[in-house]
């Protein structure tokens, strides 16, 4: 069954010096019908995305800018966000043109009809458009994907994926201790430890390269391996021991 759609998503947007792409993925996320609020947290930006973004907030009241002090990492910038965020739903949005917000309605559907608490949009299991880029970053996300599955005993195929939508109480009860990239095998490790449903939707996926902007590097898979067995329950369970 089809829902239709009614405003009850809080967009949670992290953003650090994404003056080229900024007011068009903004433009995109107000064009959904799902959106009720846009959290935009300038992550310290040098360049001109709090300007570009107070243009919006001057002009549609969905959206609120909210500003670090400095340059922390996405994991602090959406902790901040997910506090401030106010409707039923609370979605992670990348300040760039990766993810599409056309395909919020899909992503929201099991939380919505009441299927599950949590989902991960998967850039792997889609039959939709994908930019071909990196071999290496496509392998390490899997190798990452397929660790975090052992820890956790989940089946996710993609557990990297920027799309990640949370009943708005489950992600405020969740404490978000990881301040970089560290951020996504810290909130899987969490969910599956607090037994939160957690649906899988496939999406589309246009990747940008490093020279587009793109800011993950090498030694944030370093850190993801040392999250997951940080955060999961397991793993805790190995330190414990040691």
């Amino acid at each position: 069954m089809t829902i239709e759609p009614v405003q009850c998503l809080s967009v949670v947007m992290p953003a650090f010096n994404e003056q080229a792409t900024i007011a068009e993925i903004l433009e995109r996320v107000l064009a959904s019908p799902w959106t009720a609020e846009v959290v935009v947290i300038d992550d310290g930006s040098t360049d001109d995305t709090v300007e570009i973004v107070s243009k919006f907030t001057a002009t549609d009241d969905r959206v609120r800018l909210v500003r670090q002090p400095h340059n922390q990492g996405k994991g602090a910038a959406l902790r901040r966000g997910f506090v401030e965020a106010r409707a039923e739903v609370v979605i992670v949005q990348d300040a760039d043109l990766e993810y599409d917000p056309a395909e919020y309605g899909q992503i929201l559907q099991p939380i919505l009809d009441g299927r599950a608490e949590v989902v991960f949009g998967s850039r792997f299991v889609s039959g939709r458009p994908h930019r071909v880029l990196y071999f290496w970053h496509s392998l390490g996300n899997r190798l990452l994907t397929t660790v975090s599955n052992m820890f956790t005993n989940l089946n996710l195929t993609d557990m990297e994926t920027c799309y990640k939508a949370f009943r708005r109480e489950v992600i405020q009860s969740i404490e978000i201790e990881e301040s970089r990239f560290g951020f996504e095998p810290e909130i899987t490790a969490k969910v599956a430890a607090g037994g939160f449903r957690v649906y899988e939707v496939g999406i589309s996926y246009s990747g940008r390269t490093y020279a587009e902007g793109k800011k993950i590097g090498w030694r944030d898979g370093v850190r993801a391996f040392v999250c997951i067995v940080k955060y999961s329950t397991p793993g805790r369970r190995l330190r414990g021991r040691c």
